[in-house]
């Protein structure tokens, strides 16, 4: 394969790859606190011996979108949605995660929990567990968790130290070499924070990289029947 398939070769995996982000995001349009992702394309250059420099594309790099997504009203006393920035932490077995969907339910220990059963920590970064009996319970803006009027927690609101270091682990989940106590978000209880994938404009992506796809499909065939009429030429 000459240098001409080898670039097309990376772009078409770069692009395949954008393809696998692109109908990620589709599937969890309706994923309560989704972040879409976006591929970063990177280029590579080589310099050949006795030639023109060669250039190759890696589409290996992910951009998560932080777009505030909508608010929709559930009246749910677990739910919790955030207006502006952080993230809830929950304890997962890899460790700490951040994440934007809120709607925790009380284990049988008391405990708020996701639905995969990972813990919600506080702003000190312990488990927050609920009175036993407590029939009311409150979340005001500023995260104070009260039960029967009296508080008992502090829920805390985080953001990466370094916004670059941001990495999706799985489903809602995010990993951060470093935290810190994020500012200027609100929580929001009875409400839950929607996905930010817009369905049309990741639609219309998709069609832009299957045609891009396609095109790249056909020069590569093109380059074949090319390579193999030399081939049968030189070899008469």
């Amino acid at each position: 394969m000459d240098a001409a398939g080898y670039t097309t070769l990376t772009r078409q995996s770069g692009l395949m790859r954008e393809m696998q982000v692109v109908a990620n995001n589709i599937a969890n349009i309706s994923t309560t606190g989704f972040r879409r992702e976006g591929v970063v394309f990177e280029e590579y250059i080589a310099k050949t011996p006795d030639g023109p420099s060669l250039s190759m594309a890696s589409g290996d790099g992910r951009v998560i979108d932080l777009t505030q997504a909508g608010i929709s009203q559930t009246g749910g006393a677990f739910d919790l949605a955030i207006q502006g920035d952080g993230f809830f932490q929950v304890q997962t077995p890899d460790g700490p995660r951040l994440t934007r969907a809120g709607n925790f339910t009380p284990s049988p220990t008391g405990e708020l929990v996701t639905n995969d059963g990972y813990r919600l920590m506080d702003d000190g970064g312990a488990a927050i567990v609920l009175p036993p009996g407590a029939t009311k319970i409150a979340v005001a803006q500023d995260g104070t968790l009260s039960a029967d009027g009296a508080p008992v927690a502090h829920i805390g609101l985080w953001q990466p130290g370094d916004p670059l270091s941001l990495q999706h682990q799985a489903g809602t989940m995010f990993s951060a070499d470093s935290v810190q106590p994020a500012t200027g978000g609100v929580i929001m209880q009875g409400y839950l924070e929607d996905s930010n994938v817009e369905p049309v404009q990741e639609i219309a992506r998709m069609i832009e990289v299957q045609r891009a796809y396609e095109l790249g499909q056909s020069f590569m065939d093109q380059e074949d029947k090319r390579m193999r009429g030399v081939v049968d030429t030189l070899g008469r």
